[in-house]
């Protein structure tokens, strides 16, 4: 088996990367594919896999799910798929003009403060 390579955090990795740094064998990689849709590794000619950064995290998560918190591979994907359907909360920006008018307020009641004092 050849040594780890060291890669940057955005490289594609094949099959045998994965399957090293995760400590699974392929095979179990595969299998994941075929019953979890959300992994979807690049595929190139002779059907090399590429997986993404977000691929590795995904299928890291998967094997944590299943190896020590018990789930089954029925609970992940119950679980994936109603996290997909959650809608995302957006956090609302609050306005620049808003936050520099707190800003200022909080700043005025400083003042005010200090000239209450010199009294």
């Amino acid at each position: 088996m050849p040594p780890p390579v060291d890669k940057s955090a955005t490289a594609y990795r094949t099959i045998g990367e994965v399957a090293r740094d995760l400590g699974v064998p392929q095979h179990r990689l595969r299998y994941w594919e075929g019953r979890f849709p959300q992994i979807r590794p690049l595929t190139r000619a002779g059907d090399r896999r590429y997986y993404r950064p977000e691929d590795v995290a995904l299928l890291r998560r998967i094997q944590t799910l299943l190896g020590e918190h018990g789930y089954t591979v029925r609970g992940v994907q119950q679980l994936l798929a109603q996290e997909a359907k959650a809608p995302a909360v957006p956090v609302a920006p609050v306005p620049r003009r808003a936050a520099r008018i707190i800003e200022l307020r909080a700043i005025r009641s400083l003042l005010a403060e200090a000239l209450a004092a010199d009294d």
